[in-house]
């Protein structure tokens, strides 16, 4: 067979590691030959190849990003874009598709899987880890390990000039890493956007750590909004799944908090750094089995389905079922790091 592989949607520190396991035992173990499409769903949609094979994949274990590069393409608004992917897929005699990525990269290889008849394997990226299907998505790991040090370095800034620091981390609508790096790191209120907030109740928290001499970190999701407010754009444009760009939740906080208490605020914005560098040894761990199983998935004809976590466990899904819904924070969950807050 030849099988074509694709990473779409943010890259992830991971992302080589699947490629690399997927191409070795494809070849070694199946004798399989592999095609990598250029940058997510663009690649099969215009045509943009690059061949895989172990040389090409040799070295790449720690490195993050992706080799073949990624991008947002939406092949189901393009013109014509199933039928220009399935004319590139017979031109480059590909007969099935591994298609790496989080909800909007797997919905679409779900489409196309059910809808006409593609067959492809997904295996689940993400940093935000809000796969419903899966226990953890790879690069979620490596995502927290980097907030969680940042939040670290910040108490000793924060406590320096006694002074808030909020730090907004990644999440749109899922507040996974928000949670873990803020329990991690000691953070003294965290935000999420499955729990609106209560500005006057943050600022009370704020107020109750400087009565004790302890300068408080305040982390908050991108995607956290306030009680009876909406959520803060970068700006009003969409992407080709028709999503805002988030970003400025941390920097109205801070101003809030300084109007509210007269305490001074700083804001950091950890943004894509969350996403770069290279992976934490369980991302590369994860992202070595998914890669693993996801051929085995091929090479059984297993098609429309996608690799999961559960347990310590490698499993096969329907993709439809792991795009279905988001796996967002349990209210209970939440509830428990509230303890920690004030």
């Amino acid at each position: 067979m030849r099988v074509g592989v694709l990473t779409g949607g943010g890259d992830c520190p991971g992302l080589n590691a699947v490629i690399r396991a997927v191409v070795r035992k494809g070849v070694e173990r199946y004798g399989h030959d592999f095609t990598g499409f250029r940058d997510g769903w663009r690649g099969p949609l215009e045509g943009d190849t690059v061949t895989l094979d172990i040389p090409a994949v040799r070295g790449i274990l720690p490195r993050g990003g992706t080799i073949l590069g990624s991008s947002r393409t939406n092949p189901l608004n393009a013109g014509n874009g199933v039928r220009r992917i399935k004319e590139n897929l017979a031109k480059y005699e590909v007969d099935a598709l591994i298609a790496i990525g989080g909800e909007d990269t797997l919905g679409v290889a779900a489409r196309l899987g059910d809808e006409y008849g593609i067959a492809c394997v997904g295996v689940p990226k993400t940093i935000d880890n809000d796969l419903s299907a899966t226990d953890y998505t790879f690069g979620f790991d490596t995502a927290v390990n980097i907030a969680t040090e940042a939040i670290d370095r910040l108490h000793t800034t924060a406590e320096s000039h006694m002074r808030v620091l909020v730090v907004e981390v990644m999440g749109r609508h899922a507040g996974w890493i928000a949670l873990h790096s803020g329990l991690a790191g000691g953070a003294n209120v965290i935000l999420v956007p499955e729990q609106r907030f209560d500005v006057d109740q943050v600022c009370a928290w704020v107020e109750s750590r400087f009565k004790i001499r302890y300068a408080p970190i305040v982390v908050v999701a991108e995607g956290a909004m306030p009680k009876g407010g909406e959520a803060v754009l970068k700006d009003e444009s969409l992407d080709s799944f028709g999503h805002v760009r988030l970003s400025g939740i941390g920097e109205w906080l801070a101003k809030q908090i300084e109007q509210r208490t007269g305490k001074e605020a700083r804001t950091t914005v950890l943004g894509h750094v969350q996403r770069g560098g290279t992976p934490s040894a369980f991302d590369r761990w994860l992202a070595t089995r998914f890669g693993l199983h996801a051929i085995d998935a091929v090479q059984d004809g297993d098609f429309g389905k996608m690799v999961a976590l559960r347990g310590t466990g490698i499993v096969r899904v329907p993709l439809t079922e792991a795009t279905a819904r988001l796996k967002t924070v349990d209210p209970a969950l939440y509830a428990e790091a509230g303890v920690f807050f004030g």
